[in-house]
């Protein structure tokens, strides 16, 4: 098979790569108007208007594009070749001898270039929009921006000290970026699990690379007694990382590989639970394998019109599939979480046997 680029290369990639980027722009603008809508509903709150719900929707496009990028090239690619199909050119290019397996690669090549960019944008554009879109909102409402705020407050891990607040902040001071943690309590262990002391402080700042801890209360517990100090004030020596408090609170999905990869070496280093955060990792380090994947082996829905009517059906059906199989790969992934798989195992498994289905589909078509 010659596989230098032809002039039906471009006819299936112009007619494929349109149909997508039309597709994409439809749906992260039906996405967009929705947020909009929700957002709208907290106008008036703190200094939150109309403009900084614009400015809010707008940050949060990179990541928006980002997420539905996959549905849009595959949806996109599908009315791509139903349109050739429509118009009888699917059908003359199969009667000059191009098979359907140079055609589906034809078109998945044609929307390489355009996943290596949205990938790009996922690493770059879209965490940092997400995190500015976060902070703008928190900024608009209060006057702090809040860390985050769950049942239980924050909690952390610094080698055998355990860290709970109720609530953190952070500001601008001075041209200075200081953290406050309110209502903190400080579990200190010794390696063998015996807890030798627990100091609660009603804030605790960090600024200026050091954490320092006010009105203080510390209970040190020795084998026959307890001792209670309170101080006004006293430095934190804790090698707690404020970036990292405020990465853990965002979604795992909308951190990029680096700050992933950051999270979960800071987790295991202290012995965390770092498993969302690896399945959050793994499915970002395959998406643009899995996402073209799924293009070549949704495309054959499309042929089905050369031979008998239905071609709207037939690509709804691809659809369907092809979509179900995306929701099917992450339960996958959630059950090899469970059973302790590995997890770049369990993610790129069942790529990997849709694409051995793929092989044995256009073995038989050729």
């Amino acid at each position: 098979m010659n596989w230098r680029i032809k002039q039906v290369d471009k006819l299936v990639a112009y007619s494929t790569l349109s149909a997508v980027l039309m597709t994409w722009l439809l749906l992260v603008g039906l996405d967009a108007v929705r947020a909009f809508i929700s957002e709208a509903s907290d106008i008036g709150q703190g200094n939150y208007g109309f403009a900084a719900v614009t400015l809010h929707v707008l940050l949060t496009l990179p990541r928006r594009a980002y997420e539905w990028f996959s549905y849009a090239a595959l949806i996109g690619s599908l009315l791509g070749l139903g349109t050739l199909a429509g118009t009888g050119e699917l059908t003359a290019l199969r009667a000059a001898g191009m098979s359907k397996l140079r055609i589906c690669l034809s078109a998945a090549w044609s929307l390489g270039l355009l996943t290596a960019l949205v990938a790009a944008m996922g690493e770059t554009l879209a965490p940092g929009g997400e995190q500015q879109a976060q902070s703008l909102v928190l900024q608009a409402k209060s006057n702090d921006i809040a860390i985050g705020r769950r049942a239980g407050g924050i909690w952390a891990r610094d080698g055998d000290t355990f860290i709970n607040a109720k609530q953190g902040t952070t500001r601008q001071v001075d041209g200075l970026r200081e953290v406050r943690l309110a209502d903190v309590r400080v579990f200190e262990f010794t390696p063998r699990g015996q807890l030798l002391s627990i100091a609660i402080a009603e804030s605790a700042l960090h600024r200026a690379g050091e954490w320092t801890m006010e009105k203080v209360r510390r209970t040190e517990f020795g084998e026959a007694e307890a001792k209670s100090t309170t101080e006004a004030s006293t430095r934190w020596k804790s090698g707690l990382d404020p970036r990292m408090l405020a990465l853990s609170i965002i979604q795992p999905e909308y951190l990029s590989i680096s700050d992933l990869r950051r999270n979960i070496r800071y987790l295991k280093r202290n012995q965390q639970d770092a498993q969302k955060f690896e399945m959050a990792y793994w499915g970002r380090l395959f998406w643009p394998f899995n996402t073209l994947l799924l293009v070549v082996c949704a495309l054959p829905f499309a042929f089905g019109a050369l031979r008998s009517g239905g071609m709207g059906k037939r690509i709804f059906i691809g659809m369907i599939v092809a979509i179900g199989w995306s929701f099917l790969q992450r339960s996958l992934v959630n059950v090899g979480a469970v059973y302790g798989i590995n997890l770049a195992v369990a993610t790129l498994l069942p790529a990997a046997l849709l694409a051995l289905v793929a092989i044995g589909y256009f073995r038989r078509a050729s």
